[in-house]
């Protein structure tokens, strides 16, 4: 195991050098590394455990999804939700269409054509993430829209997995299976986001003393891997745990640092799991079947770069953004795998299948990159040959998509109410799971010949109630004296009929929820059941404790959701609302931490020309905590300064090719003239000018870069010495600096000597 993971990451290693050298992204030199030492090329002695290494791989997934859900969090996939999810749908309906339609012109009989088209259309989440980061475009406008797109299909992808399990087995479509899959997906998604913001922003502030950079990993690794089996076992992918948790993550005032303490850890494993996709490509099998993985490959590119622009432009985004979403989503990622693993473990597709898509995968992975940069070109192109109605439609478009319409007040009401009784219905759902499979039949094996069935059942009753009482007061009371509720009351009458509708039906989700609970516990007759759950719901409505309590759960949430946006808040250029307005106009913007070996430091923004060099406006400068607003041209910038600009995606591009190339240069500089802080010592002589100066007078601090220690006289040791206290004859001077520059000082006193 040990000499496969050296090969591997010497490899890996070399391979990546080579590339960066060619200045092409270094996920191709990782793959080309697999390709070179897996069992088809160089012979199985190379790599012993190939096993081994797929489970490396498989968890540097893990970690790269991770490492992608602290960068994307659910708020920012609600943010563009509208655009991920009408792109994701046209992408997926289109291309399981083309891929059917590929697999019958084969030959190939109507399961293997539906599976095709399966895997077809599902991107690379980790490919394109990786991508991004290489080149360089991962502040560009359009790269947020590729994650949503990403998550949107990720979450599809095992509701499709349901849907081509139905077909194959039964050989029909069974709706109900599919919705109650769709519900359990939905209910997954939204319970792990209320707990996991209610439970980890509290936890780590309350023990961020103790969290070392050592603790933080590891407790952030565990939850990783924790959340990864929670996702498996409720019968979902390990890779969307791992993505949970790190939107979870995300919305912690940690998330930097745990994003900067994970990077090594994604590095590592990212690279093996790279290094293994290279390992599973046979030479042979692509001369074998090189035509289905042509023609496919072909499919994929032409076809994602279609539909993906296509949705991305129904969607409301401009043309540019639309083709360089289109350009990026250009393979077909790890769902491939486990579709096509699927089909061979139910027997309804042939064996070939697999190997051509892992072919297909591996060929427009490494493709990737290349065909990304064709997006600008693309670009120029139509815009130079469409007409100038077709131009000014799409403007139009584009910008009457992303006008927002005014909702009235019941609307926002509603919305907010609606909102509220899914989320506390999932709670309350998701506890009496747990406390009918796990904790109650715990409690009736433990105290069965102790306590009266009757009184075991009672305590239950009451545990179960006092556990779901606040969500059950929210589902029915929450909101109802909210500002907008108390205008609608007094509006008009139809509004107050609306409102007391709303409100019946808030009612009766209550009184239903406690009667299930009475009847899974009791056996009496329904409308004993039912007298009870009004009863206890009239109850929970009018205690006080139980309001406090379910105040106190919504404003801890709602502090731990908006935290890291108040502090952010804090840091912001501009607005967000007159950032947003930028989009329209090909504009955003982006932040970069100064490094400490760039050459920028110590250099003022007349001296650097930013404007004229890059194109971009320095907006803003925060430096510890405190923000330079719009800097003027003589604001020097200091190590580990955020330099916050405003430009276009080539406008950034170039600002960012300025700070590469001064980190580069001066780290060249610094490695030349790299001397050592050493003491030195040097004799005030009879003949040398200091005699008779004082400290401040002599200038040594500034001109030999230098700090007196201690100056010995007459056997004394001055330590310290005051700045007004005169150099003698004979004094010994001990300075701490640079060898060099004192020597020269000492040689510029007395150039005789």
């Amino acid at each position: 195991m040990v000499q496969d993971l050296c090969v591997i990451m010497l490899t890996a290693g070399v391979t990546s050098l080579l590339f960066k050298l060619l200045k092409q992204p270094v996920v191709l030199g990782y793959i080309v590394a697999g390709i070179l030492v897996g069992p088809y090329v160089l012979g199985k002695a190379w790599v012993t455990d190939v096993e081994s290494v797929d489970t490396w791989g498989q968890i540097g997934v893990l970690f790269l999804l991770f490492s992608l859900g602290l960068e994307f969090s659910f708020k920012k996939l609600l943010q563009i939700g509208s655009t991920a999810i009408i792109a994701a749908l046209t992408i997926v309906v289109g291309m399981m269409a083309l891929g059917f339609l590929v697999g019958r012109l084969f030959g190939w009989n109507e399961m293997n054509s539906l599976f095709l088209g399966g895997m077809l259309c599902m991107s690379s989440t980790t490919i394109v993430f990786k991508a991004l980061d290489d080149m360089g475009m991962r502040n560009h406008q359009f790269a947020g829209i590729c994650f949503g797109i990403l998550v949107v299909e990720d979450l599809f992808a095992v509701v499709l997995m349901v849907l081509l399990s139905s077909i194959a087995t039964s050989r029909s479509f069974e709706g109900t299976a599919l919705l109650l899959e769709i519900g359990k997906l939905v209910g997954y998604l939204v319970l792990w986001f209320v707990l996991g913001i209610y439970l980890l922003p509290s936890f780590l502030r309350r023990f961020k003393k103790l969290l070392n950079n050592e603790t933080l990993t590891i407790f952030v690794v565990g939850l990783c891997l924790g959340m990864v089996l929670l996702a498996t076992g409720a019968g979902f992918s390990s890779a969307l745990g791992a993505f949970v948790m790190g939107s979870l993550m995300a919305e912690t005032l940690e998330a930097e640092r745990i994003e900067r303490l994970m990077e090594p850890v994604k590095n590592i494993f990212g690279s093996i799991f790279f290094v293994s996709v290279g390992m599973m490509i046979n030479p042979s099998l692509l001369v074998e079947y090189w035509l289905p993985i042509a023609v496919i490959t072909l499919v994929v590119i032409v076809g994602q770069i279609f539909f993906a622009s296509t949705g991305t432009l129904l969607s409301g985004q401009s043309l540019k953004v639309s083709l360089q979403t289109g350009f990026s989503l250009v393979q077909i990622g790890e769902f491939a795998f486990i579709i096509a693993a699927l089909g061979q473990s139910l027997g309804v597709t042939d064996k070939s299948l697999y190997p051509i898509v892992v072919a297909v995968s591996v060929v427009t992975t490494f493709l990737t990159p290349f065909v990304m940069k064709g997006a600008e070109p693309t670009f120029r192109f139509l815009n130079a040959h469409l007409s100038d109605g077709t131009r000014m439609f799409l403007e139009n478009y584009s910008r009457n998509r992303n006008t927002v319409t005014e909702q009235s007040t019941f609307q926002r009401w509603l919305r907010r109410v609606l909102l509220t009784i899914f989320v506390h219905f999932v709670i309350v759902a998701f506890i009496y799971l747990l406390f009918f499979r796990v904790l109650n039949p715990w409690i009736e094996q433990l105290l069965q010949n102790i306590v009266p069935l009757w009184l075991m059942d009672g305590a239950a009753l009451l545990l179960l109630l006092l556990i779901t009482s606040p969500f059950i007061y929210a589902i029915a009371h929450a909101g109802i004296r909210s500002k907008e509720s108390y205008e609608l009351w007094h509006s008009s009458n139809v509004e107050r009929a609306k409102l007391i509708a709303v409100y019946l039906l808030r009612i009766v989700i209550s009184i239903s929820l406690v009667a299930y609970a009475i009847f899974r516990i009791f056996s009496f007759t329904w409308g004993v059941v039912a007298g009870v759950a009004i009863l206890i719901v009239v109850l929970i409505t009018l205690s006080s404790r139980v309001r406090k309590n379910a105040h106190s759960l919504a404003n801890r949430f709602t502090g731990n959701l908006t935290a890291r946006e108040k502090s952010a808040e804090k840091n912001r250029a501009v607005s967000r609302r007159f950032e947003g307005k930028l989009l329209d106009y090909d504009v955003h913007i982006s932040d970069f931490l100064l490094a400490p070996e760039s050459t920028f430091c110590g250099r003022s923004l007349m001296q650097l020309d930013i404007r004229n060099n890059s194109g971009v406006s320095v907006v803003r400068i925060v430096r510890g905590g405190i923000n330079i607003n719009i800097p003027g041209g003589r604001t020097v910038l200091y190590p580990g300064d955020k330099i916050v600009v405003a430009g276009s995606d080539e406008q950034i591009a170039r600002f960012q090719q300025m700070l590469d190339r001064s980190i580069h240069k001066r780290s060249k500089d610094e490695q030349q003239a790299r001397t050592h802080v050493t003491l030195e010592r040097f004799t005030v002589t009879p003949d040398n000018p200091l005699i008779g100066t004082t400290l401040m007078q002599s200038g040594i601090r500034e001109q030999a870069q230098c700090i007196v220690m201690g100056i010995e006289r007459d056997g004394r040791l001055i330590t310290n010495p005051d700045p007004t206290l005169q150099f003698q004859e004979g004094d010994i001077v001990i300075a701490a600096g640079e060898t060099e520059r004192i020597k020269q000082f000492v040689l510029s006193l007395n150039p005789q000597s």
